[in-house]
């Protein structure tokens, strides 16, 4: 009998975190859960996951996470970086600490939960990897300034990463949602979507677990829109 697969998700307590943990789970994964939220130990008793509670811009919770993860089930199959947003400001008023704040938060976190999940899966001959990034990459939103720049850093680390380790049989991939069901917007910004709605969370669940599966085995170091439209740029 095959070995079921095992992913770790992080802020995972709510929004999307929650929502690709809820996905996964019926997909047949064993999962760790992580996040700071006490709404973890909730998402992760609905789903029999494993949580772990931490912060994503500490690294050594990030190698409790992973260290826990293996001891716990011996193999990390999947990785699903989901995060929060960083601070939104006046571009020139967002002082160091802020743009230091967001490289931890946005870009940071994936590097080095990248660095932590790798070894175990060049080990068991491959994985897979999905950042949960923004549609900001491709468009620059002055509305979210740290995002925009930290995001696209984002998008250089997955190409630089699977030039090393596509060989191996890992994948990277950045999904970059526009917006979404988890937060209200105003409606002027609903009617500039051509779908004229905000996109559901089992939608962008079900794209994460696309990319997660083999059916998406030559899609690697990708920037995948999942917008509604929203970014024109071509």
């Amino acid at each position: 009998m095959k070995e079921k697969r095992v992913a770790i998700v992080t802020a995972a307590s709510q929004g999307i975190g929650a929502a690709v943990a809820r996905r996964l789970a019926a997909d047949g994964y064993r999962l760790s859960l992580f996040a700071r939220s006490e709404a973890l130990e909730a998402v992760a008793s609905e789903l029999g996951a494993f949580a772990v509670r931490g912060s994503l811009t500490d690294p050594p919770d990030l190698e409790r996470l992973v260290r826990a993860t293996m001891d716990r089930f011996g193999r990390v199959d999947a990785l699903v970086c989901s995060t929060g947003a960083p601070a939104k400001a006046a571009l020139l008023s967002i002082d160091d600490e802020a743009w230091r704040q967001g490289l931890d938060l946005v870009l940071l976190q994936a590097v080095r939960l990248a660095r932590l999940v790798t070894p175990p899966m060049v080990a068991q001959g491959g994985g897979a990897i999905v950042n949960i990034s923004s549609y900001v990459v491709r468009e620059p939103s002055a509305i979210y300034p740290v995002g925009s720049v930290m995001r696209a850093g984002l998008s250089a680390f997955a190409k630089l990463f699977v030039g090393e380790y596509a060989q191996c049989g890992i994948r990277m991939n950045n999904l970059l949602p526009g917006y979404f069901e988890n937060y209200e917007q105003p409606a002027e910004r609903v009617a500039s979507i051509p779908a004229n709605r905000l996109g559901r969370l089992a939608e962008i669940a079900g794209t994460t677990a696309f990319l997660l599966s083999p059916d998406a085995g030559y899609i690697n170091g990708q920037d995948i829109l999942i917008d509604g439209g929203l970014v024109r740029g071509i």
